[in-house]
């Protein structure tokens, strides 16, 4: 990984050959790129302060580096398909070209002329290479002939041949330049098929053949340069595009970055599962009951499927599919996935037969939406903005051309988009507003030919009509060793590795939690720094601090990923804390009525917008619904909600000084003030009359919640001041609690040891 780290490095210049041509679009200062996830890497991490687009009136053809014929077959296509497909009395404007500089100026004005009002079929996509069909060294797919390494070899064997043998040995000489560490004979030494030979040999062919263009530009040899990128543009384009991917997924990025502390993600990946049949990802499991109240579907084993195979399923008629929806609740892997297939494909280990792999996510579309100047844009502006030095995307219109688009974080995009009414635009260079564009490209009638990935929470991608999308997956998480395997490889200390393996599996909860990708690395860094304190492990660890965590984790992506937030001003409002105690007062609810799902109506019986509470949150999820047509959410797990319901439960008592739990039998002294005494022996009665399981989380995690390692420390300063008050009576709970261990049957006392231990045992 290391070496292939420095390869790629090396080459990032190639996208930088003619650094005197400037931009076109003016770019002021934005404070966007600030947004960033706490488990992934998005697009505006390299975007970095991307500023407002500022598109020209009238707007030029996407600048090309290379010189491209344009290609005729895409415009004919276009028209015939759609006056084939247009329903009779249909409006089709013609575009006339794919080339913006044949359209006349009436043609380029954001005027008010109609735009197309049907749509044609997109055409079906190419067919994937089978899985048995690989190359000799076993990886996945063949290259496009001119992409592959013969043509590559025969274009610079054929370009330098053209050159006298003084401009070729000036020309190995120049070349030496970009192989050091090597001798200079090596080099000189041997004919020109050598030659070549030996530079794919150390550098592979994309580097070898950028290494070539550059050395004969800096030779003044510009007509044998323009020779050999028009022989290789397509190798080239792709060459550009692998960088991107390379650069910005080569590295994972996991809550604050800190100095000197990078992880490669192919050192700590571990894929998920990944299924064809999916209901909301909610693991049903639970330490005391065999399913929540109400039953969640799991897919069997026999659906899962391969991040990487994605584009390899058929349809049911067999034909390849073009649009896949991928989702997921949250944290549990959907941007990490799409790094890792854009690193695989950009390392050629897998779907080399994709010939260019696009991202361009919601968020970034959202982006251009808001900030953009301009009223309409094309995709191809779009495109080129967020790619601004890659060259030649009319190669993505030639026919027989295998293009996958990513486009991730749909909840990013946050506008109401019209599935019915938008008009169509059918070709990639004809402006319009982002959301009409959003709707085509999900429609097929933009990127026409490619095949369209599409991720998001659950809540958000069911809005898009199923006639869009040919299969629905869903991530579900680790499995038990994929847990061990994810916890194992993010230690170089295999020591560590091996007591933080060993000491997650003491609590069962801990363990059931640990599915989640998000859940698994927040053990790891909790555990990682419990573990350089000495004696540390001699108890198993607490629960409560761990799901303490998830909330606010999650609370502050919300603020930085959907509103833009810096991570200096992660500062909660009366917005966050309202929206959690509403949220908590729910979860209640429901536990008081022993249901683990709710409705849209409940949510705005509390005054909370649907979209936030189920999407922007990250606390809760889309299922299956148990009635038909009537949709259906629940917390990301049961036991968060039994932590949801005993949180609302501490805050009423902690700042209200309400115990919700009295039933008015308490004797006075136990219900005024903060004293924890009253709460805790409403709490255990509550738990004891009820069966097993009702009520024995909530109770350990409000024990947890009264400990002063949560309460005062991880809380504070979150959903109540720094200087609130200690919590007193905690010595009487706990001989309460005492107590109640040694009256309560067999069945219970576990259980109530766990609560005591949370309330009062000073490590973490």
């Amino acid at each position: 990984m290391e070496q292939d780290t420095g390869e790629h490095n090396t080459t990032t210049s190639g996208s930088e050959v003619d650094e005197e041509e400037k931009e076109k679009w003016k770019r002021p200062p934005s404070s966007y790129g600030s947004m960033k996830s706490d488990i992934e890497s998005t697009d505006e991490e390299e975007e970095g302060e991307r500023p407002v687009t500022v598109l020209p009136e009238h707007p030029a053809p996407p600048e090309m580096r290379y010189t491209v014929m344009p290609s005729e077959s895409a415009v004919s296509r276009f028209t015939e398909t759609t006056q084939q497909t247009k329903p009779p009395g249909a409006m089709v404007i013609d575009t006339g070209s794919a080339d913006p500089d044949e359209l006349t100026e009436e043609e380029l004005e954001d005027g008010d002329e109609p735009l197309y009002t049907c749509s044609p079929e997109p055409p079906e996509p190419l067919e994937m290479e089978g899985f048995m069909q690989t190359e000799e060294d076993g990886q996945p797919g063949r290259l496009d002939p001119e992409q592959d390494l013969p043509h590559i070899f025969k274009s610079i064997q054929s370009t330098l041949s053209d050159l006298s043998n003084e401009e070729l040995f000036k020309f190995k000489t120049w070349y030496y330049t970009w192989q050091p560490g090597s001798a200079r004979t090596q080099v000189l030494q041997g004919d020109l098929l050598d030659f070549v030979d030996k530079s794919i040999e150390l550098f592979g062919a994309d580097k070898a053949l950028m290494n070539t263009i550059k050395t004969l530009e800096s030779m003044d040899k510009k007509e044998e340069a323009e020779k050999l990128k028009n022989q290789c543009k397509k190798a080239l384009f792709r060459f550009y595009l692998k960088n991107i991917l390379f650069r910005k997924h080569q590295i994972i990025h996991e809550g604050v970055v800190q100095a000197g502390k990078q992880s490669f993600l192919n050192n700590v990946y571990v894929e998920p599962q990944l299924s064809t049949h999916g209901c909301g990802g909610v693991d049903p499991s639970h330490e005391f009951l065999p399913q929540p109240p109400t039953p969640l579907q799991v897919p069997a084993e026999d659906t899962f499927v391969g991040v990487n195979n994605l584009f390899r399923l058929q349809k049911g008629d067999g034909s390849p599919v073009r649009t896949v929806v991928t989702t997921g609740i949250a944290g549990v892997g959907m941007s990490v996935s799409v790094a890792k297939f854009s690193l695989d494909w950009a390392e050629e280990r897998a779907n080399r037969d994709l010939q260019y792999v696009i991202k361009l996510s919601f968020k970034s579309l959202w982006f251009l939406r808001n900030r953009s100047n301009a009223v309409n844009m094309s995709v191809s502006e779009a495109i080129n903005y967020y790619y601004s030095g890659v060259k030649d995307f009319k190669l993505l219109d030639e026919e027989n051309t295998k293009v996958l688009v990513i486009m991730d974080s749909f909840d990013c995009y946050q506008a109401t988009l019209d599935w019915q009414n938008a008009p169509v635009i059918n070709d990639n260079y004809t402006r319009a507003p982002v959301d009409v564009l959003v709707v085509n490209i999900i429609r097929g009638n933009l990127f026409r030919g490619a095949r369209l990935w599409i991720l998001g929470r659950r809540a958000a991608v069911s809005q898009i009509p199923p006639e869009f999308v040919d299969v629905v997956t869903e991530l579900q998480g680790f499995s038990d060793e994929m847990k061990d395997e994810y916890l194992t490889k993010r230690f170089s200390n295999k020591q560590l590795a091996e007591n933080i393996v060993h000491h997650y599996k003491r609590t069962p909860t801990l363990r059931i939690l640990a599915r989640h990708p998000f859940f698994c690395w927040i053990l790891a860094t909790v555990f990682d720094r419990c573990f350089q304190y000495q004696g540390y492990g001699t108890n198993p660890p607490r629960l409560t601090q761990f799901l303490i965590h998830i909330m606010i984790i999650q609370t502050n992506r919300r603020l930085r990923f959907y509103y833009g937030k810096a991570e200096n001003e992660l500062k909660w409002t009366d917005t966050e804390k309202k929206l959690l105690t509403k949220m908590a007062k729910l979860a209640f609810k429901m536990l008081e009525r022993n249901t683990n799902v709710f409705y849209e109506e409940e949510v705005k019986e509390l005054g909370l917008s649907l979209t936030e509470v189920v999407v922007f949150s990250g606390l809760c999820t889309e299922v299956c619904p148990p009635v038909p047509g009537r949709r259906t959410f629940c917390f990301i797990h049961y036991t968060f909600q039994e932590f949801m319901a005993s949180l609302y439960v501490f805050l009423m008592f902690y700042l209200e000084s309400k115990n919700i739990l009295d039933s008015g039998s308490l004797p006075k002294h136990l219900t005024l003030g903060k004293s924890a005494a009253g709460l805790v022996k409403c709490a255990v009665v509550k738990t004891l009359s009820l069966p097993l399981g009702r009520y024995e989380m909530f109770l350990r995690y409000l024990c947890g919640l009264l400990s002063s390692a949560c309460y005062f420390t991880l809380l504070r300063g979150f959903l109540y001041p720094h200087n609130s008050p200690k919590v007193t009576g905690l010595d009487v709970a706990q001989q309460q609690l005492e107590q109640a261990i040694h009256t309560a049957t067999a069945d219970r006392v576990d259980n109530l040891k766990e609560c005591l231990r949370e309330m009062i045992q000073d490590d973490d």
